[in-house]
């Protein structure tokens, strides 16, 4: 069983990705790892090659200026680096630039293509999500955050990126087959320094040219957040560093949240079933 990883970045540096980080944490997984890297305006490349992995692939892109809605050109990009990769990959690990794995699940994911191998049917693996906001110590725990989502998927090149590539689908525009893995993604895409977050919303708002929630300001404001949890568990190791290199400080006050009246219903159907009512599910999941 041969496994390719796959990312796309642009303007790593500029804007504080842990594509590094990113891409340490999927290592051990692949044979090979593909990095589609954008034509951006900072030293990207020299940061992927400093990894120094004779598995990284870097692929060269120029990102369509005209796509400017919805976030359309991201999902262009991952099909873009998906498509290249050989015929001889039977899985592809697709993590976007802020994920990372645990290196505790390994043995989940690895189990979970075992089993997904054997099923001519399934196309991806289901993984769960940890969203972190404003620092390492809290979760999103409201329904504004996606509890699941397909990052493995197989190289069956009718499959694509979906929409602004949350997730994916296949040709002519059916979800997949997914089983589902206990391992999860640790997504650190509004984690960084105030600053560089505000810089990284305005660089990329260019694609979503209709998003009308965007304020121009000089730091980015973690405290317009509807609900946060606790972060309880442990970080992927390869993020020790980025964590400690954490310079701001981030203060949620609970007495603060003011939750909508569909969020509060939602909460209450949560604890009185233990099911999730109303989510978004962009795959069909196989039992």
């Amino acid at each position: 069983m041969k496994i390719a990883g796959f990312t796309i970045i642009k303007n790593a540096v500029k804007y504080g990705y842990p594509v590094v980080e990113s891409i340490l944490s999927a290592l051990p997984l692949c044979d090979v790892f593909y990095v589609s890297i954008g034509d951006g305006e900072d030293n990207t490349e020299e940061l992927i090659r400093s990894i120094n992995s004779e598995k990284i692939v870097i692929l060269q892109s120029i990102w369509d200026k005209s796509l400017t809605k919805n976030g359309e050109v991201l999902a262009a990009e991952t099909n873009k680096a998906f498509q290249q990769i050989p015929s001889t990959y039977d899985w592809c690990l697709y993590l976007q630039a802020d994920e990372a794995l645990h290196e505790q699940d390994y043995v989940h994911i690895q189990a979970s293509i075992q089993k997904a191998s054997q099923m001519n049917h399934i196309d991806g693996i289901l993984f769960n999500y940890k969203h972190f906001w404003g620092s390492f110590d809290y979760i999103g725990s409201t329904s504004r955050w996606y509890r699941k989502e397909i990052r493995l998927i197989k190289n069956n090149k009718s499959i694509f990126s979906y929409k602004d590539a949350q997730g994916f689908r296949k040709l002519p525009n059916e979800k997949l087959n997914v089983i589902e893995t206990k391992a999860a993604v640790y997504h650190y895409g509004w984690v960084r320094p105030p600053k560089k977050m505000q810089a990284k919303n305005a660089g990329i708002q260019q694609y979503w040219s209709d998003n009308k929630n965007f304020k121009d300001l000089d730091e980015f404001d973690y405290s317009n957040i509807d609900g946060l949890d606790l972060f309880e568990g442990t970080h992927p190791a390869v993020m020790k560093s980025h964590i400690a290199a954490q310079d701001w400080t981030f203060v949620f006050d609970k007495k603060n949240i003011n939750l909508k009246p569909k969020e509060r219903f939602k909460k209450i159907l949560f604890r009185l079933t233990g099911k999730h009512f109303f989510e978004y599910k962009n795959y069909n999941l196989i039992k």
